[in-house]
């Protein structure tokens, strides 16, 4: 098995920093999961599991075995009279993954589309947009289990999906994911009811029409990576107690908001970063973009240390304004490919 040594990761991370792996392995199958980790072990070294790059911060240095991983194909594994299984690789790229099930008429994640990153990434942070979750379409995440050294797939119910979370991102140091497997309707349902979305949907209401619209509202305000450095969203839509909310409302009434199920309400990170004054704000080369406020930018040559720098200060002045936290959506890794917490 080919490891390389002193890779440069910048063109595999979407906020364009720049990171050096002591070692790399690009995983093409189920049988390089189990050698890369093999490797690892003898040399003693941390696994740092790399996907599409859209949502990490990595480190100038990393002094670890980092995975990226490749695994390719789309096989349909089971059909009935209202659904359709699919069985994808962890390096299929979500976007076209998208586009794919749209082609052939196969519904629910028309929402999700144009959101950057692999596959294998989506029941991690169990990924969403426009009221649609990764997780409400995934049937069973087939993983490697680091511990018990098996392959095996957990069942959806299992994963524990929430907002932006899951069992993988509880436990990241224990499974690593070959494959996700969808399981998709034959008949659209289409979820429409944020407000920009549905104005934008009109009355052609097909499946088809919703992902063109969904694209056209993320370019427009979201900047395409290759132009713009970035990782999409960056910071989390809080969620917060009812009567938290009613004492914002009270202070600002127009505040954007979305109850919750269980009785909570989802505020706009976005607006809230907005509000604060981050809106096309930079501290150096690093900011908020001009056409979104939740998106932070690297314009330039910027260092982890930069990045951290603009995000602290963006919750500082927005914990000032509304006495709410922001968390970063981005998984931030120390130089050894260990999972930090963002807090000081």
């Amino acid at each position: 098995m080919e490891i390389l040594n002193q890779v440069q990761l910048q063109p595999f991370n979407t906020l364009n920093l720049n990171s050096i792996a002591s070692y790399y392995k690009k995983i093409k199958s189920d049988q390089d999961i189990v050698d890369a980790i093999s490797f690892a072990e003898k040399h003693h070294l941390n696994v740092l599991v790399l996907s599409g790059g859209s949502n990490v911060l990595l480190p100038e240095s990393i002094e670890a075995l980092v995975m990226h991983m490749d695994i390719q194909g789309i096989q349909q594994t089971a059909e009935d009279e209202t659904t359709i299984t699919l069985k994808v690789g962890a390096g299929q790229k979500w976007h076209d993954f998208v586009l794919y099930t749209t082609e052939n008429h196969m519904y629910g994640l028309q929402n999700l589309a144009l959101i950057p990153g692999f596959v294998g990434a989506s029941p991690v942070q169990n990924i969403g947009a426009y009221g649609v979750e990764a997780g409400d379409f995934i049937e069973s995440v087939q993983v490697y289990d680091r511990i018990d050294r098996q392959f095996k797939s957990i069942l959806a119910k299992d994963c524990r999906f929430s907002y932006r979370h899951s069992i993988f991102k509880e436990q990241p140091d224990r499974y690593v994911i070959s494959h996700v497997t969808f399981r998709l309707l034959k008949n659209a349902d289409l979820k429409i009811h944020y407000g920009d979305l549905k104005a934008a949907v009109g009355n052609d209401l097909t499946a088809e029409n919703l992902q063109k619209q969904v694209i056209m509202i993320r370019q427009s305000k979201l900047p395409d990576p290759k132009e713009y450095a970035n990782v999409g969203s960056f910071f989390k839509n809080p969620v917060i107690s009812e009567s938290e909310f009613e004492s914002l409302r009270k202070l600002h009434e127009n505040m954007p908001h979305y109850p919750q199920a269980n009785g909570q309400v989802k505020i706009a990170a976005g607006w809230l970063i907005e509000q604060s004054g981050w809106k096309g704000k930079k501290l150096g080369s690093v900011g908020m973009f001009h056409k979104q406020a939740l998106v932070l930018v690297n314009y330039g040559q910027a260092a982890l240390t930069d990045v951290k720098a603009t995000y602290r200060a963006v919750q500082a002045d927005v914990f000032k304004k509304f006495n709410v936290n922001l968390e970063p959506e981005p998984v931030l890794f120390n130089t050894v490919g260990q999972i930090q917490s963002h807090t000081r």
